[in-house]
């Protein structure tokens, strides 16, 4: 839901604060190429297309505009979802010093629902797509278009597990299902009986092992988080050890490595979970 003040009659305007933010980063490498998009549809289209674009901006639903707007509802969708998405991101910039619980909770399910609107950028629209080489819009070939969504790739690396070898497993599982937010799974039946624990994109295995093999590195796990301060503050909250805090957002800017925090778990091992530098 949008809840910015846009100008409520010159798109060129809005068209400008979306690229404001975009530059600013933090947005998907494709949100450049959706907003000149969608800049180059509408300005192919007679001036009454704009207009009913800034009526739905400043909160008409997308309904209750003028019949002849009903055939370029698809335009309406994708513009709005960007607008939402880059107000998203503005906010997500914001970096709370001691967030509550529920600010918590709100970043995370306003980080999660990125990817909702991300998963349009540069999906062909109203039958054109763009060129981001040419920087112009294209027609798109029906048959090519059906042809490409039904195709798909073949990965043949799908997943990886870090292996931590423990003394004792279960153990160590209660604490990542506690402390950490993992799920664990009791998998007897394989070659190597192990539990493996999940939390989001994460996968590690335990094994058994009559003595803990300690990593010579520094770190025996790197997590890349999209924003550790919210993960921070939720390990902090369960009572996790840190071996090095999370520094606050203005005093990080003068480090010249990510931003990161360090904590240690059950076995003492360091865990390091460092800024990402990627939008996923």
């Amino acid at each position: 839901m949008l809840g910015k003040n846009y100008p409520e009659h010159d798109i060129n305007k809005v068209f400008d604060l979306f690229e404001e933010t975009i530059n600013g980063g933090g947005v998907s490498d494709k949100c450049a190429d959706e907003l000149s998009f969608i800049n180059k549809l509408f300005a192919s289209l007679p001036p009454q297309a704009a207009s009913y674009a800034m009526m739905a901006l400043n909160g008409t639903p997308i309904s209750d505009l003028p019949k002849e707007a009903k055939e370029i509802t698809p335009l309406y969708i994708r513009f709005l979802s960007l607008a939402e998405y880059l107000e998203k991101v503005e906010y997500l910039r914001e970096l709370p010093d001691l967030p509550s619980t529920d600010e918590i909770m709100r970043r995370h399910k306003m980080m999660d629902s990125l990817a909702a609107h991300e998963k349009a950028f540069g999906a062909p629209l109203l039958g054109f797509s763009y060129n981001a080489g040419t920087n112009e819009t294209e027609e798109v070939d029906e048959d090519e278009q059906k042809q490409e969504e039904g195709s798909g790739t073949l990965h043949l690396m799908n997943a990886q597990a870090s292996v931590f070898a423990c003394t004792d497993p279960l153990k160590t599982s209660m604490f990542y299902e506690k402390y950490l937010g993992f799920k664990a799974t009791h998998l007897n039946d394989e070659k190597m009986p192990h539990i493996r624990l999940v939390r989001d994109n994460i996968i590690i295995a335990l094994v058994e092992s009559p003595v803990r093999i300690a990593s010579p590195t520094m770190y025996e796990l790197i997590i890349y988080a999209s924003e550790p301060m919210l993960l921070y503050h939720e390990l902090k909250a369960a009572g996790v050890t840190f071996i090095e805090d999370l520094k606050d957002a203005n005093e990080s800017k003068n480090e010249l490595s990510n931003r990161q925090f360090v904590f240690e778990d059950n076995d003492g091992r360091r865990i390091c979970v460092s800024q990402s530098t990627e939008i996923i």
